[in-house]
């Protein structure tokens, strides 16, 4: 009879822990998933599920219409929301990256019929959405002339803004002061990706220096107008905590 090596469920253990995408991707390869296999998924904790999405998924995965995006779908459905709600005019994007969320955020405004995306990026290299309500500026936010391009496409209209640009404490809050005064009341200002200031790098995520989280709480206090908005929280876990922000007052 031949025996069973036993070092197989160690190895299988330990690609699960430290793998689990290889580890479901080699399980469906060798058989039909069993119970078990989804039972062990739903034994990571949200810390585990997180770092798993970050180094394994988020930055090589996700496509909107077959261009790369890299958020968290959680976060992506919440955007939505907002934006059926506030039926905003101009959605000012800072930071595109690939250009996945600015067309998405686009074909969501060609769905109400209505609105442009203003998409702010200091490099374009990895950029290549077209769309007829996209208007792109490339440059840094924090340059006069983009600022004054920004202001004067927005004079007048209903203003979200979704940044995900530098997520350093000063570039951050830098930005939110500059361009909070677009957004009217009951309208956001999402700054995305505190979340990295709630882990060591040591963790494989985020950094040493003070990033967005830490520049939301400086910018809170020094405008009562603002509040986080916890019901965009509700799926528990968020890349953007304390990030989505709406205006109040």
């Amino acid at each position: 009879m031949t025996q069973r090596n036993p070092s197989r469920p160690l190895r299988a253990l330990r690609l699960l822990v430290r793998h689990p995408v290889d580890f479901f991707r080699q399980a469906v390869r060798g058989s039909v998933p069993t119970r078990s296999h989804y039972r062990d998924r739903f034994r990571m904790t949200l810390k585990e599920w997180f770092l798993m999405h970050e180094r394994e998924i988020v930055y090589k995965e996700p496509r909107w219409m077959g261009v790369r995006i890299i958020k968290n779908p959680l976060d992506t459905w919440i955007y939505q929301e907002i934006i059926y709600s506030i039926q905003p005019d101009v959605i000012l994007e800072i930071g595109s990256s690939y250009g996945g969320s600015t067309l998405y955020f686009a074909n969501l405004l060609d769905l109400m019929g209505k609105g442009m995306v203003i998409s702010v990026d200091i490099d374009r290299s990895n950029y290549s959405v077209q769309h007829p309500r996209i208007h792109t500026i490339t440059g840094d936010s924090s340059a006069p002339e983009v600022e004054r391009e920004i202001f004067d496409l927005c004079r007048g209209k209903k203003v979200m803004i979704s940044h995900d640009s530098s997520h350093y404490k000063e570039k951050v809050l830098s930005d939110l002061r500059r361009y909070s005064p677009l957004v009217p009341v009951g309208s956001y200002f999402v700054v995305e990706d505190g979340i990295y200031d709630l882990f060591s790098p040591l963790e494989g995520v985020g950094g040493f220096a003070d990033g967005p989280f830490d520049a939301i709480n400086e910018f809170l206090k020094e405008n009562p107008g603002f509040e986080p908005d916890p019901n965009c929280e509700r799926y528990v876990f968020t890349n953007h905590p304390m990030g989505f922000l709406k205006r109040v007052r």
